[in-house]
């Protein structure tokens, strides 16, 4: 029988809990209790049972509980452009298709874009994602309306925007951006410039200073292919990552995304800066910009997350496809079967990311008070049976589409497969309608 003296919660799951703690600890027949936004307890279900009175018990005969996975590099409105270029160099893809496709995009359709990326986010288990894109204030709103943490920034370049136009509007549009969103509790702002190649010194530095001052992470692409380096030297004289470097940039709050060509040097320097990593396995792979250094990062001690980037180019966002490629790239590319375990592959998804984002004190593992960010699995199908280690196959067996629930600080975002925040049927027929005007360039 339950105590008397037990204590009210929200939320009890039950289930084989994957903690993503230090000690990767993993629970069977494990208890999660959920009061308010926050983890109260977490372990073995005969006990957490005894502790707590919940208003409502989440289990299914064969459930996995895990950290919600947080995505750390994505484009989420990309998703109106899926499919829309294959098969290109990354430059030729980048010039002559997307930026002359954006160049026509309005906020409403950024708006309606992001939605649909967050309910393919939320039915594939990612709970935090960091966009850079335009029109950041409708990325903003679409996200608040979804109920997803987020790390959002408006993409600056040295050329005029669609959104906000010259460079120097930019700079007033992303000060207007931090203000609006400083005491949001899901939303963060960030500074984003686009790439070294389409930004100069000063914009790299003014953005950086506004980063500080906001006391926000600095994102950017870079050394995303060895076309965008041989441009940066041929400019500067230089590698991206040292002219950055010697504009006195590189510190503890840059996120810096790809970094497929990265030198030995340029690892410890990153090291040494404190700069934190997006890796994107799919993207890079599919645009063949090479394979990012990651191992070599992980052993530098480097903070590395994992990222899908947009779906103009990866195609999905699925970050249980990520962490499935990211360990087997690694282990092809080096020929070395244990160079990225499932378990490293896991850690990036999570914990790696949380760290990524500057939040690892609240979010990427399961513990009493952190935020209740959690995902449930079905493990009783095909081919997740039999189930001899959890994280093998959460990283090389398990879809998104396993994912039946999923809470985001606290709330149910997702029951059974079911969206509780969004109508995803209306959210598809919206970006099909607009997709077509994209297409037809009216």
């Amino acid at each position: 029988m339950k105590e008397n003296n037990s204590t009210r919660c929200n939320v009890l799951f039950l289930g084989n809990v994957v903690t993503m703690d230090a000690d990767e600890t993993v629970i069977k027949d494990g208890a999660v209790a959920v009061c308010g936004d926050m983890i109260a307890a977490v372990g073995p279900a005969a006990q957490i049972s005894r502790q707590y009175s919940p208003d409502e018990t989440i289990t299914l005969p064969k459930a996995v509980i895990m950290p919600g996975l947080v995505n750390v590099h994505t484009h989420a409105a990309m998703a109106c452009m899926r499919g829309l270029a294959d098969d290109l160099p990354l430059m030729t893809w980048l010039q002559e298709h997307i930026f002359p496709v954006e160049g026509r995009l309005k906020g409403g359709m950024v708006y309606d874009a992001s939605l649909l990326s967050m309910v393919e986010m939320i039915k594939s288990g990612t709970t935090s994602f960091c966009d850079m894109y335009l029109f950041a204030d409708d990325v903003a709103r679409a996200a608040d309306r979804s109920g997803m943490r987020s790390w959002i920034g408006e993409v600056l370049y040295d050329f005029p925007s669609p959104n906000y136009g010259e460079p120097a509007a930019g700079l007033v549009y992303v000060e207007d951006l931090a203000q609006r969103y400083r005491n949001h509790p899901l939303i963060h702002i960030t500074m984003d410039p686009h790439a070294v190649y389409t930004c100069s010194p000063d914009l790299l530095i003014a953005l950086k200073e506004k980063a500080v001052a906001h006391d926000c992470p600095f994102v950017i692409h870079l050394s995303e292919n060895d076309d965008e380096v041989r441009t940066v030297i041929k400019r500067y004289g230089k590698t991206p990552v040292y002219h950055l470097e010697d504009l006195g940039l590189l510190d503890g709050r840059v996120i810096a995304d790809h970094c497929v060509m990265l030198t030995e040097e340029e690892i410890a320097l990153f090291a040494a800066r404190g700069v934190k990593v997006a890796h994107c396995p799919e993207s890079n792979m599919k645009l063949a910009s090479g394979v990012a250094p990651i191992p070599e990062m992980i052993a530098a001690g480097v903070t590395v997350g994992l990222g899908t980037d947009g779906s103009a180019s990866n195609n999905n966002v699925d970050m249980f496809a990520e962490m499935d490629m990211a360990a087997k790239l690694h282990k092809v590319h080096r020929l070395d079967s244990t160079v990225m375990t499932a378990g490293q592959a896991l850690h990036l998804a999570t914990m790696g990311g949380a760290a990524v984002l500057g939040a690892d004190r609240e979010i990427g593992s399961l513990e009493p008070g952190k935020k209740a960010d959690i995902i449930v699995l079905d493990f009783d199908k095909p081919h997740l049976t039999p189930m001899y280690n959890v994280a093998s196959h959460l990283v090389y067996a398990a879809k998104g589409s396993d994912v039946v629930h999923s809470m985001i600080n606290g709330k149910i975002v997702m029951r059974n497969r079911y969206l509780t925040e969004l109508d995803e049927t209306e959210i598809m027929e919206k970006v099909n309608v607009m997709t077509r005007t994209l297409k037809e360039g009216s």
